[in-house]
């Protein structure tokens, strides 16, 4: 098995260097120190996995695993990176990612990953798949939610109408948070977002907005 490890630190990516060649039958054949060059590598070595971190400069991964299934789709991605959020991981598996591991992983749960990968199998654990279960549910939810993005007001994204329906509702940031499965801070930045383009100083303004253009 050919593997490239992708990773902005080159402690962790000379430690996974080590760690996976230690793994019989595997054969790291480049460390690449950002996505792009992750990509680049795929297209020299033609690996049989790439082993892909997230947070990245230049490219991050979850961009570099849609490059790479797209141009070449015998080269699996199993993601290793520190975030086990539900947007870092919908946003790799949604890349084509068959994979996805914290680095608190052990070196069995990389094998095995990187085995599964290989053989078109796609092997995710518990958090993971809880973060899909969250996601399909939040998905039936707002099926009746907020009109299509092309109705909206004022650019508002269907994301941001989802966060006015709650604030008009009086919920918290973090009560939001909670509500739509996502970080506090990024809950944080839609509210800014949504004060900005519908000019309102605080959330009072905001929640009757959402009234009157029938978004409540």
């Amino acid at each position: 098995m050919r593997i490239v490890i992708a990773d902005d630190q080159r402690v962790v990516r000379e430690g996974l260097a080590t760690i996976v060649g230690t793994l019989a039958d595997v054969e790291v054949v480049g460390l690449a120190a950002n996505g792009q060059e992750a990509v680049t590598l795929t297209a020299e070595h033609a690996p049989d996995v790439v082993l892909m971190d997230l947070r990245m400069p230049v490219m991050d991964g979850a961009e570099a695993t849609a490059a790479i299934r797209s141009r070449h789709p015998a080269t699996q991605v199993v993601v290793l990176t520190t975030y086990a959020d539900d947007e870092s991981i919908l946003s790799a598996l949604s890349a084509g990612a068959a994979g996805y591991l914290t680095k608190d992983a052990t070196r069995d749960d990389i094998r095995r990953s990187l085995e599964a990968a290989a053989a078109g199998q796609a092997v995710l654990d518990p958090a993971v798949q809880a973060a899909l279960v969250r996601a399909a549910q939040v998905g039936a939810r707002s099926q009746a939610g907020p009109p299509p993005a092309k109705d909206l007001p004022d650019g508002l994204t269907e994301r941001e109408a989802e966060v006015l329906a709650l604030i008009a509702q009086g919920r918290s940031n973090g009560e939001i948070a909670a509500d739509l499965y996502v970080a506090e801070t990024t809950v944080k930045t839609h509210v800014n977002r949504i004060f900005a383009k519908t000019g309102s100083r605080d959330r009072t303004q905001a929640a009757a907005y959402a009234h009157r253009h029938g978004m409540a």
